[in-house]
C-alpha cells in the first residue's frame, strides 16, 4: 500500500462531493478518490465508508480507513475501529430493559448532579412491539383478536412505560402491537438501503450506506436487501443509541460464491438450512460472510433475507446481499419513495457496489462454494438450526432422537381422547405443536402463497387434520395476510386449523401457549414433537412439553400438520387419504416454483404494502387509549412486577487491575451451551424461583406472563437466570436450573445458591466448553450471570455477541488454551478459583492470564487461560464496571 496516495485519498474522500439523482442533492463520502479499494468486498467498503465519515478527525479517519484495508489484504480479523451504524432496532422483549436502563441513567445523571436530558438517542431508534403476543387461543376465528386482547391486559405496564419512552426520549419511534414481526417490517417498511447521518454536523444532508444493529440476533434479515445490519447485545446497542460508537475489529470477510439456481422444489427456507449446515461446518465465527457468483442473481430480494435472516445459526455477523436491481424493486414494491429509490441507486453505482455480487469477484478471505441446483427440501433439528436432514432421512433422524431417550419411535402409544371427542392411538414421535411463525419465512410470500397452495390442495383431495396438533399461524405483517387473503388461501388454510392467532414473534420465541391439555397430560410420558418454520429450535424454547423441534418452510408445516407425527418418511409415505379413500403424497400437494410464482404475479403489487402499512405507528383504539405524560426521569414503582429501577449503576465495580481470589464455580457446563439455557425466556414456571417471587408480591399464577415480559425487572430475570430446564449443570447431577451450594454441600437452584455465595462475599465464575453462549443475542445472559455474583467466564470458545455482552456488562471472559478444557485439566468444579492481575489501565491487557484451582485436598491446578478482551475500548468498559458507567462517565 502506498501509505502516502492512500492518506490523500482518505482526505479526499472525507471532503467528499454533492450527488443529485430525481431532485433529491446530498453530499457523499466519495469511496472512488481511494487507490486500490475497487475489489474490497463491499461489506469491508461499507465499513470503510462509516469510519471514514465518523472519525473525530482526519488522522482518526486515515488510521480506521488502513486498519480496514489491512484486514482485507490479510484475509484476517484486524484492528480495532470504531463503528456507527445508521439506525438501531430494537423488540419489545429486549427494547423493554434498554429504555429501563436510558431511564436508570437519567436517575443517575441526577444523582451526579447533570442534565438527565443528555442521556437521550442520537440516533434513530424504532422499537416494534412483536415479543409480547402469544397463541394462547388458537384454531378459531377469533384467536388473533382474543390473543391482542389478552397481550394488553397481561403487558399494560409495559406498553405504558414504552409510550413514556416515545414521549419522552426525542429519536424514538414505536410500531405498537399487533403489526408484524420487527425483522419484517424492517424490510417492508423501515430499511431505505441508502441513508442520511442524522449525526453529521456539515451543512445539508449527508448520504450514507443503511447500517442497523439491533437487539435480536436475526437483526441480520435486513442484509438480504444489502443493508449491513447484525445483533447486538441490548447493552452495546443503547449506547450505539447515545452516541458512543461500537468498538469492534475488523472482521473476516468471507465469500459464499453462489452457482446455478434453485430447483422447482426448493424454498428459501431451504437455501437458508442448507447455507447453515455448510457455514457452521466451515466456521465463520465472527465473520461477515458476502454472497456472490451467477447464482445470486437468480434470487428474490427475500429469499435473500432468509438465508441472511439465519446468520446467527452459523455463528456469522452478517451475511450480506450487495443491493442490485432486484434489491430496488422489492424497495418500490413495498412503497418507498420513487425518487430515494432512484438517489439509492445513483449513490449506490457511484460508490461502486451497485450490483457487485454478479460483478468481478472481490478480495475475500476464502470462497465458499455452492451449487443452488443441489438444495433440496430440508428440515433441521431436533434442537439445532444447522442439523439439517432432508425430508427422506426425518424418520430415521426422529427414531435416532427417540433411541438416545431410551425410547422407540412410535413406541408406548396410549389412548388420547382428543377435543373433538374422537380417541386415538398415539406414541413417541407424535406432533403437538404445528406454527407457521416467524421472520425467517414469513418475510418471503413465496413460501406463505406455497402453504396456502398445499392447504388448499390438501382440502380439496378430502384430507382432514389430526385433532391433537395445536396449529398456529402468525403472519410478519399485515401485508402477508393481505397476500394470502387476495389468493383466496386463507380459508383452506382455516379448514385445515390455520386461523391467524396474531402479528409477532410467536413459537420461535416459545409463545405458542400451552399445547392442547390431551396432550400436556402425557409431555412426561411421550416425546412430543413440533415442527415450525422458525430459525430457532434449542431446547426447551419452543415447548416445556416438546422435546424434538424441527424446522422447515411453511409449506412443510402444513403437511406435517395433517399426518401428525414426525415418523415418517413424505419421500415415500402418504400424506394422508382423502376423502375417496386413495393415498394423499406431498408431491401431489407441494407446488413447483413456477407455480407459485405464477399465482404472486397475479396479487402481489405495491398496493399490497401501501394497505398493510397504514397506521403503522398508530396502533389500534386499546393502544391510542394508554395515556402517559412526557417527563425528564421515569416515577418507578415500587410495587410493580414488570418495571424496576435497573441496579447496575449500584452494582458496577470499577477497576484498574481485575483480579479474582477465592472464587467458586457457580456452574460447570458442557459444549454449546446457548443463551437459551443461561438467559430467562419462554414461561415462567410455576416450580420456579422466579414464580416464588411472583407469588410472594400477590401475582396469581395465572398472571405470570413469559420471562419476555418481564424482562424490565430484574429482579424476576434474575431468578430465571440459569434456570433452563434443559440445562446440564455438571455440579448438580441432575437436569434443569441447579447447582451444588458449595456451602452446606446440598443442590438448590441457580439463583438461591448465588444469593447464599453473595450474602458470605464468595466471588463466583462459570466453566464451560466449545461455542458457549451461541445463539439469541440475549443481554440477560451476560445481565443474569452478573446479577448473581458472576465475575469472570471460563470456556473452550465464546460466540461473538455473548463474548461481547459479557465484556459490556463488566465480567471477564476467558477461554482455555487450545487442547485443554476443564475436563482435560482434571477439573470437577469443586475447586477454589484465583484468577492472577490484569491491568486494564493502558489498552489491550495481557493477552494470557494465570488461574489457579485449588482442591479440597490443597492440590493445585495451575493453567493459563486467552483473555478475550479484543479491543482498548472492551478494556475501557471493564475498568469502569461496564458499558452502561462508562458512557455515564463520558455524558457527565
Amino acid at each position: 500500500m502506498d501509505l502516502t496516495a492512500f492518506r490523500q485519498g482518505v482526505l479526499a474522500a472525507r471532503a467528499g462531493r454533492t450527488l443529485s439523482a430525481a431532485g433529491v442533492e446530498r453530499r457523499v463520502v466519495d469511496l472512488t478518490q481511494l487507490p486500490d479499494v475497487a475489489d474490497l468486498p463491499v461489506a469491508a467498503l461499507v465499513l470503510l465508508e462509516n469510519v471514514i465519515r465518523r472519525a473525530e478527525d482526519d488522522e482518526a479517519a486515515v488510521r480506521s480507513a488502513e486498519r480496514v484495508v489491512r484486514a482485507v489484504a490479510a484475509g484476517a480479523a484486524g484492528d480495532e475501529v470504531e463503528y456507527m451504524p445508521a439506525r438501531v432496532l430494537f423488540q419489545d422483549f429486549t427494547g423493554v430493559p434498554v429504555f429501563c436502563d436510558f431511564a436508570a441513567m437519567r436517575d443517575a445523571m441526577v444523582e451526579r448532579g447533570g442534565d438527565p436530558r443528555k442521556v437521550n438517542p442520537k440516533i434513530p431508534c424504532t422499537l416494534v412491539i412483536d415479543h409480547s403476543v402469544a397463541a394462547d387461543v388458537s384454531g378459531s376465528a377469533d384467536a388473533e383478536g382474543c390473543n391482542r386482547r389478552i397481550e394488553l391486559e397481561r403487558n399494560r405496564e409495559r406498553f405504558e412505560f414504552l409510550k413514556w419512552s416515545q414521549e419522552s426520549f426525542s429519536n424514538v419511534r414505536i410500531v405498537p402491537p399487533g403489526q408484524g414481526i420487527c425483522h419484517q417490517i424492517n424490510v417492508e417498511d423501515i430499511s431505505p438501503v441508502v441513508a442520511t447521518d442524522v449525526l453529521w454536523g456539515g451543512a445539508g444532508e449527508l448520504a450514507c450506506f443503511d447500517s442497523c444493529v439491533g437487539t435480536d440476533s436475526h437483526t441480520t434479515t435486513a442484509a438480504g436487501i444489502g443493508v449491513l445490519a447484525w445483533g447486538v447485545g441490548g447493552i452495546e446497542a443503547e449506547a450505539a443509541a447515545v452516541g458512543a460508537p461500537i468498538s469492534m475489529r475488523v472482521p473476516e470477510f468471507v465469500g459464499l460464491r453462489l452457482t446455478g439456481e434453485l430447483s422447482q422444489a426448493a424454498s428459501g427456507m431451504d437455501l437458508a438450512l442448507t447455507v447453515a449446515q455448510l457455514l457452521r461446518a466451515e466456521g465463520v465465527v465472527g465473520s461477515i460472510v458476502e454472497a456472490f457468483g451467477p447464482g445470486v442473481a437468480t434470487l428474490t430480494a427475500t429469499q435473500r433475507c432468509c438465508v441472511a435472516n439465519m446468520t446467527p445459526e452459523y455463528g456469522a455477523t452478517s451475511t450480506l446481499f450487495p443491493a442490485d436491481e432486484r434489491v430496488l424493486d422489492y424497495l418500490l414494491l413495498t412503497g418507498r419513495d420513487e425518487a430515494e429509490v432512484a438517489f439509492a441507486r445513483e449513490y449506490l453505482q457511484s460508490q461502486g457496489v451497485f450490483g457487485a455480487a454478479q460483478g468481478p469477484q472481490r478480495r475475500y478471505a476464502r470462497i465458499v462454494e455452492l451449487d443452488l441446483s443441489s438444495v433440496a427440501p430440508s428440515l433441521a433439528g431436533p434442537s439445532r438450526p444447522h442439523d439439517r436432514v432432508e425430508v427422506d432421512g426425518l424418520k430415521q433422524r426422529v427414531a435416532a432422537s427417540c433411541e438416545a431417550h431410551g425410547r422407540v419411535l412410535g413406541g408406548d402409544a396410549r389412548a388420547i381422547a382428543c377435543p373433538d371427542g374422537s380417541v386415538h392411538e398415539l406414541g413417541h414421535g407424535t406432533i403437538a405443536l404445528a406454527a407457521i411463525t416467524s421472520c425467517t419465512t414469513a418475510t418471503d410470500p413465496a413460501m406463505m402463497v406455497a402453504a396456502g397452495m398445499v392447504a388448499q390442495r390438501l382440502v380439496d383431495a378430502g384430507v382432514s387434520p389430526k385433532p391433537w396438533v395445536k396449529k398456529v399461524l402468525a403472519p410478519g405483517s399485515r401485508a402477508t395476510s393481505l397476500v394470502l387473503e387476495r389468493a383466496g388461501l386463507l380459508e383452506p388454510l382455516r379448514k385445515l386449523g390455520f386461523y391467524t392467532c396474531g402479528y409477532g414473534c410467536m413459537s420461535c420465541i416459545g409463545n405458542s401457549g400451552p399445547i392442547l391439555d390431551c396432550l400436556h397430560e402425557v409431555a412426561g410420558e411421550l416425546e412430543l414433537t413440533s415442527v415450525l418454520s422458525g430459525n430457532r429450535n434449542f431446547e426447551g424454547r419452543i415447548s416445556p412439553d416438546v422435546v424434538q423441534n424441527y424446522l422447515c418452510q411453511p409449506a412443510l408445516v402444513v403437511a406435517y400438520s395433517v399426518v401428525g407425527s414426525m415418523g415418517v418418511d413424505l419421500s415415500s409415505e402418504p400424506v394422508g387419504t382423502g376423502a375417496d379413500g386413495a393415498p394423499v403424497y406431498l408431491a401431489d400437494v407441494l407446488p413447483s416454483g413456477s407455480e407459485v410464482a405464477e399465482l404472486l404475479g397475479r396479487v402481489l403489487d405495491r398496493s399490497v404494502y401501501e394497505e398493510g402499512s397504514q397506521g403503522l405507528y398508530e396502533g389500534d383504539e386499546a393502544w391510542k387509549s394508554i395515556q402517559v405524560s412526557a417527563s425528564d426521569t421515569f416515577a418507578w414503582d415500587e410495587d410493580s412486577t414488570y418495571i424496576r429501577r435497573p441496579p447496575y449503576f449500584d452494582v458496577a465495580r470499577p477497576c484498574e487491575r481485575f483480579e479474582l481470589e477465592g472464587a467458586r464455580a457457580l456452574a460447570l457446563l458442557g459444549d454449546f451451551v446457548t443463551t437459551d439455557h443461561i438467559s430467562p425466556a419462554g414461561a415462567i414456571a410455576p416450580t420456579s424461583p422466579a414464580a416464588d417471587y411472583l407469588r410472594e408480591h400477590g401475582v396469581a399464577e395465572a398472571d405470570f406472563n413469559t420471562y419476555g415480559s418481564r424482562r424490565g425487572n430484574h429482579e424476576v430475570m434474575e431468578r430465571g437466570t440459569f434456570a433452563n430446564i434443559r440445562l446440564d449443570n455438571h455440579l448438580a447431577g441432575r437436569t434443569g436450573g441447579w447447582t451444588l451450594d458449595q456451602l452446606t454441600g446440598e443442590v438448590v437452584p441457580v439463583s438461591e445458591a448465588a444469593r447464599h455465595y453473595r450474602s458470605e462475599g464468595v466471588e463466583l465464575i462459570v466453566l464451560a466448553g466449545k461455542m458457549y453462549g451461541s445463539g439469541s443475542s440475549r443481554d440477560w445472559a451476560a445481565k443474569g450471570p452478573l446479577l448473581q455474583g458472576v465475575r469472570a467466564v471460563i470456556a473452550e470458545s465464546l460466540e461473538r455477541i455473548h463474548r461481547s455482552n459479557l465484556v459490556q456488562m463488566g465480567v471477564l471472559p476467558l477461554e482455555f488454551l487450545e487442547g485443554q478444557s476443564a475436563e482435560s485439566l482434571g477439573l470437577d468444579g469443586t475447586e477454589t478459583y484465583r484468577i492472577d492481575a490484569l491491568d486494564l489501565r493502558s489498552g489491550l491487557p495481557a493477552r494470557t492470564v494465570g488461574v489457579h484451582a485449588t482442591k479440597a485436598d490443597g492440590a493445585c491446578v495451575d493453567f493459563d487461560c486467552a483473555v478475550r478482551v479484543d479491543t482498548p475500548g472492551e478494556a475501557r468498559f471493564l475498568a469502569a464496571g461496564g458499558i452502561l458507567p462508562y458512557v455515564l462517565q463520558s455524558m457527565a
